[in-house]
């Protein structure tokens, strides 16, 4: 009596071998970018919103006939802006809030800080209602900034004397 003695080999076929390397591939695409650096993203959107601010107060002071500030506070990383009776002005989005910006405050920005600014002796920037950038003795601005920074790398949002135009470098 002869018994049956065929093994049988389990392996892989050559298909799912690619298969299963195409999916460790598109986990390594979506995983790899969580693990790099959030800094430079961030960065460029403090950059956007800081600029956009500006620009929004610029558009308040025209729009009212009032000047209209932004106040920066670079040991808080953060911001506002207020009306031409000092008065930091409700947010037009989070209806009943304050327009107060903090990096500090916010994880999604919280890697980003507020250098310095170049307002004259202030941290303060003023439109009048003709959208002219002031600082807060009342002088023309000429040229000012906000530069920010986040682990090395920075950007400078720029403001222009006469115009107010924003920029960002």
């Amino acid at each position: 009596m002869k018994k049956n003695c065929k093994k049988t080999l389990s392996a892989f076929s050559l298909l799912e071998v690619v298969i299963v390397l195409i999916v460790l591939g598109i986990i390594a695409a979506v995983a790899v970018p969580l693990y790099v650096s959030a800094a430079p993203m961030q960065l460029k959107t403090a950059a956007n919103m800081v600029a956009s601010d500006l620009e929004y107060a610029k558009s308040m002071a025209i729009s009212t006939g009032k000047s209209c500030s932004v106040v920066f506070d670079t040991a808080a990383e953060s911001y506002c802006i207020k009306d031409s009776a000092g008065q930091v002005i409700t947010h037009p989005v989070h209806i009943g809030a304050s327009y107060v910006i903090s990096f500090a405050n916010d994880s999604r920005l919280n890697k980003v800080n507020i250098v310095s600014t170049g307002f004259g002796t202030a941290n303060t920037v003023k439109f009048d209602s003709m959208g002219a950038p002031f600082d807060i003795a009342g002088n023309s601005l000429s040229n000012g900034f906000v530069q920010l920074s986040a682990e090395g790398s920075t950007l400078k949002v720029k403001i222009e004397s006469v115009t107010g135009y924003v920029s960002i470098e």
